[in-house]
């Protein structure tokens, strides 16, 4: 069976992405592995008094990514493909590439914004920097308006 890493950020164009991941899937008998990595610094915020900490907004938004999650997860069982899912507070390009390992991925899906011709703003840094280091094919779905 292929492995498949796929990184969401549930931005506005996730539904798309997951759509041709699913394909993807589908036409190799793939399952697919689901990650959203988070930043590090959710419950901190600049004020006043400095750099201040919020452990419950924090623990509020890991929440909601993590329904968030379960939900694009459900969606991609519904078409019988093998998934599961991890969120993880981090990098993005070192957690993913760490997620692929231990996956034994055979490839990552990521989406192209498609906005214009200047590279990092029609593929993205994150996936072009995924792109340059990753050991496995990174599969560059694009995504439309």
């Amino acid at each position: 069976m292929i492995n498949i890493v796929l990184p969401v950020d549930f931005g506005d164009k996730t539904e798309q992405l997951v759509e041709g991941a699913v394909k993807f899937a589908k036409q190799l008998n793939g399952r697919i592995f689901l990650i959203h990595v988070a930043p590090s610094d959710i419950g901190f915020a600049i004020g006043d008094m400095g750099y201040q900490y919020f452990p419950e907004v924090e623990q509020n938004e890991i929440r909601e990514e993590l329904v968030q999650l379960n939900k694009i997860e459900q969606r991609i069982l519904a078409h019988d493909i093998d998934c599961e899912h991890l969120l993880k507070q981090g990098l993005a390009k070192e957690t993913i590439l760490e997620y692929a390992k231990a996956k034994n991925a055979d490839y990552i899906v990521m989406g192209s914004h498609g906005r214009s011709g200047i590279y990092d703003v029609f593929v993205g840094s994150l996936t072009k920097g995924l792109t340059k280091d990753s050991p496995v094919p990174v599969l560059v779905l694009p995504i439309h308006d």
